[in-house]
């Protein structure tokens, strides 16, 4: 565990040091399945934004780019590979070819909001391209949803590191309250879809 730590501490430091490409390369990272939250990216680098170092509207499109193209990689995996895996392998996951349709049928009709709330949520924003791409979700859609929850996240970020990025301690207190905050504004926005959704199958 210590290792790994390490190791997301080196390549943290490392995209720090390379500016823009290296805000990049970690929102591309965190948007995959590898453990690296953007909050190490992202607060520091809107504190950068404070002190004049960064540009505001190339650290907003840089983290959004790679927040895409980082969902995008889980996409293409999951459209190419993953009901042959699935298949194959999903029975070990209580997974069989019932459920798997269901899913795809889930997300084909529910998968722009899915996609746009999934990217507000710790620890499904890294995973839900996967659904997307299974469910062979509108390439433009999702990349637009993406870009929309992900953007929301990533811009959060910037302006938490732009107000408090040098006090650790206040970082530590926000962090928790806004993202609580976020998902209230989710639930709230699946809430409203729901509902929507419910009153448009009573007509």
């Amino acid at each position: 565990m210590e290792l790994i730590l390490d190791w997301i501490q080196w390549l943290v430091n490392f995209t720090h040091s390379i500016g823009y490409l290296g805000i990049f390369i970690a929102t591309f990272l965190e948007s995959t399945f590898l453990p690296i939250p953007a909050e190490l990216t992202m607060i520091p680098a809107g504190y950068l934004v404070y002190q004049g170092e960064r540009n505001l509207t190339l650290v907003i499109l840089t983290s959004i780019s790679g927040t895409i193209l980082g969902a995008g990689l889980n996409y293409y995996i999951a459209y190419v590979y993953g009901r042959k895996l699935l298949l194959k392998y999903g029975k070990y996951f209580f997974i069989d070819e019932k459920k798997l349709n269901s899913i795809e049928k889930f997300f084909n009709k529910h998968g722009a909001v899915s996609t746009f709330s999934g990217r507000l949520i710790p620890g499904v924003r890294h995973f839900i391209s996967f659904p997307a791409g299974l469910a062979k979700m509108n390439l433009k859609k999702f990349c637009l949803y993406t870009a929309l929850g992900g953007g929301i996240w990533m811009i959060t970020l910037i302006v938490l590191g732009y107000y408090i990025g040098e006090n650790e301690d206040l970082i530590a207190e926000w962090l928790p309250i806004i993202t609580i905050f976020i998902l209230s504004v989710c639930a709230i926005f699946v809430g409203i879809y729901t509902k929507l959704q419910t009153k448009k199958k009573d007509n």
